[in-house]
């Protein structure tokens, strides 16, 4: 059985051409992947439903579970290069870019799937080209100013010179409003048959602008009967932090996009809505996601000394999760880029002032509160106190693991989610959404346990759990150990010794 790695934050590994054998898959679970992404933006169900069996087949392998997050393609624009062929555009040369897709990509014209762009701009707009998403390189990216509209078409002055090279190029334009769908049919089409097929743990909204997207996508995920289905919203502009409050209210957890929140943002503004948005993230007690943070590792075997200062900052800001994109996609160090971002976490969880952040999340009340909820601060509190090694909490839905996560215990937290009677849960996606949780490691399977219909624990002699926590290495004999469990209609926190 893999020891468990010493990061509390977990890390999203997105899945492609450098990441979807078996063998490099069980790699980055040992280093400590809890995430795996499925970017819809680019190939087809088939392709990522043969690194999914790839997937599926290391996590039984390495004995660990990774939990499954669709990402949506959403209302992106882009220029499809078919022939593959560089475009090379020059500083200060004009380029058009039209909606008639059947004309070839050149440096003169650049066909959009979007017949609404010479609508939506206007003069001095500026638009972002390019494959940073791919290559974590904007070098491979060009800037362009609106000059002027022409019907249907849109002209553009280049500010700097570079190569288009490959088949897909993402174009965003700054805060503008693009007149699609969040939710596409395209989106609609891959949730119900591969989301539906793999019973998927999370959906991720791309471009999420407000909160009527994301109960738009509840109400499809129920009709597909992905009731379990949790959804994080991809916040990636400034429309959709204009409406932050209401669709943090509403998801399950937020992904900081940071790569086209930097494009529609001006750079100096980022780190404000960062630390914003974090921070809503830990009061309301649902995981923040960043993304973008070790560019340079897509082709470097070490981070640069600013990118690992940006990692070690988005722990100390509260972050759940580290995103890793083109990192892991297509990056030559997948494996080791996991374990490096997994060293610099740990390393920035040591200093951070869980003090501080558990006197604001107290006084933060969520209404309304439930009964347990002060019952995991306190337990939160006691392991502290007692320095205990670990944290112990039975659930059926997550719902326990969330609330001890959002006071931030310094040590790892195992949650031994276990089905509830007459519910026909099995259990298996709760303990996967349970990876996005900052610090929270959930088993699965606990034999001759189970939880009865009013919330209680038959038999929960804490053996299995300690057992499996001894066996990864998280306690040994004479550690101090904090249990948080309801009974019957409370919730209660013990403390127990772990015996040799």
């Amino acid at each position: 059985m893999e020891t468990f790695l010493p990061s509390l934050t977990k890390v999203v590994g997105t899945l492609g051409p450098k990441s979807r054998s078996v063998d490099v898959l069980e790699a980055c679970l040992k280093a400590g992947l809890s995430v795996a992404r499925f970017d819809f933006s680019w190939l087809d169900e088939d392709y990522h439903q043969e690194t999914l069996e790839n997937l599926k087949e290391a996590c039984k392998n390495v004995n660990k579970l990774c939990a499954v997050m669709l990402d949506t393609q959403g209302p992106e624009l882009q220029v499809h290069n078919k022939t593959g062929r560089p475009i090379e555009l020059k500083v200060d040369d004009h380029v058009t870019i039209t909606p008639d897709i059947s004309i070839e990509p050149s440096s003169e014209v650049l066909p959009v799937y979007y017949t609404g762009l010479s609508e939506a701009v206007k003069k001095g707009d500026t638009i972002f080209l390019g494959q940073y998403l791919f290559t974590g390189s904007e070098t491979t990216s060009v800037w362009l100013e609106v000059v002027e509209t022409t019907g249907s078409d849109v002209i553009c002055l280049v500010k700097n010179s570079a190569t288009l090279a490959g088949f897909i190029f993402t174009m965003h334009i700054s805060q503008v409003h693009i007149n699609l769908p969040t939710l596409t049919e395209v989106d609609k089409q891959v949730i119900s048959t591969w989301g539906s097929r793999n019973n998927v743990d999370i959906v991720s909204l791309s471009y999420t602008r407000h909160v009527e997207d994301v109960r738009e996508l509840r109400e499809f995920l129920n009709s597909q009967n992905l009731h379990e289905t949790q959804i994080f919203a991809k916040i990636e502009n400034v429309e959709g932090l204009r409406h932050f409050d209401e669709i943090l209210q509403e998801v399950d957890g937020i992904i900081l996009s940071r790569g086209n929140l930097g494009i529609d943002l001006p750079p100096e503004k980022v780190f404000l809505f960062q630390k914003s948005a974090v921070y809503k993230c830990n009061m309301a007690g649902k995981p923040a996601i960043v993304t973008r943070v070790v560019d340079s590792m897509t082709d470097n075997l070490r981070p640069t000394r600013a990118e690992a200062t940006d990692v070690a900052n988005a722990v100390l800001d509260g972050t759940d999760g580290i995103l890793l994109g083109a990192e892991t996609l297509r990056g030559l160090y997948p494996v080791e880029t996991i374990k490096t971002v997994g060293r610099i976490c740990a390393e920035a969880e040591s200093v951070y002032n869980q003090a501080l952040h558990y006197k604001r999340a107290v006084k933060h009340v969520i209404e309304p509160m439930s009964r347990e909820e002060p019952v995991a601060a306190s337990a939160v509190h006691a392991a502290s106190k007692v320095k205990a090694a670990i944290i112990v909490v039975f659930t059926s839905s997550g719902r326990a693991a969330r609330w001890i996560a959002r006071y931030r215990p310094t040590v790892p937290v195992v949650a031994v989610v276990i089905p509830r009677q007459g519910t026909g849960l099995s259990g298996t996606s709760q303990a996967r959404q349970c990876l996005l949780l900052r610090g929270i490691y959930p088993i699965l399977d606990c034999p001759n346990v189970s939880i009865t219909s009013d919330g209680s624990i038959e038999e929960a002699d804490l053996t299995f759990a300690l057992d499996h926590s001894k066996a990864v290495g998280l306690v040994k004999p004479h550690d101090r150990v904090v249990v948080f469990q309801k009974i019957g209609d409370s919730a209660v926190v013990k403390i127990v010794n772990v015996e040799d």
